[in-house]
C-alpha cells in the first residue's frame, strides 16, 4: 500500500530519464517535479499537523492552508518554468504537475488515505447543545 500512496512520486521520478534521452524541456521538468516534490511533502506536513490538532477549527484551516498553498505553488511555478524558460518549459511543468495529480487523486481514493484517515475519534454520545 505504501508503493500505490506513493505513486504519483514515483511517476515524477521514473519521467526524468525520458526526458533527458527524449530531449525534451528539462527547465519545465525540473520546476515542476520540485514544485510538486515540496507541495507533496508540505501537504503531508500539514495533514499530520491537522491529524494531531484537537480543535476543529485548526483542522478545518490547516487542510484549507494545505490546499490553497498547494494550488498557488504549483500554478507560480508554471508561470516560473514558462518565463524562465520558453514555452515548451511551461507545458512541460503543467503536463507532469497535471499527470502527478491525476494519478495522486486516483491512489488517494483507491488507499482511502484521507488527511485526517487516523485521525483520533471522539466516544461516547453526540452533543444536542
Amino acid at each position: 500500500m505504501v508503493f500505490l500512496r506513493y505513486l504519483d512520486v514515483c511517476l515524477v521520478l521514473a519521467t526524468a530519464p525520458f526526458v533527458l534521452i527524449g530531449g525534451m524541456p528539462t527547465l519545465g521538468y525540473a520546476i515542476g517535479a520540485g514544485a510538486w516534490m515540496l507541495t507533496r511533502a508540505g501537504t503531508a506536513f500539514l495533514h499530520a499537523q491537522a491529524r494531531r490538532a484537537s480543535d476543529a477549527k485548526i483542522r478545518a484551516g490547516l487542510l484549507v492552508a494545505g490546499l490553497l498553498g498547494r494550488v498557488w505553488l504549483v500554478a507560480a511555478a508554471i508561470i516560473l518554468a514558462r518565463y524562465a524558460g520558453s514555452k515548451d518549459d511551461g507545458i512541460m511543468a503543467a503536463v507532469l504537475v497535471l499527470a502527478a495529480f491525476t494519478v495522486y487523486l486516483a491512489m488517494s481514493f483507491i488507499t482511502r488515505d484521507g488527511p485526517l484517515q487516523s485521525a483520533p475519534r471522539s466516544h461516547g454520545t453526540p452533543s444536542t447543545s
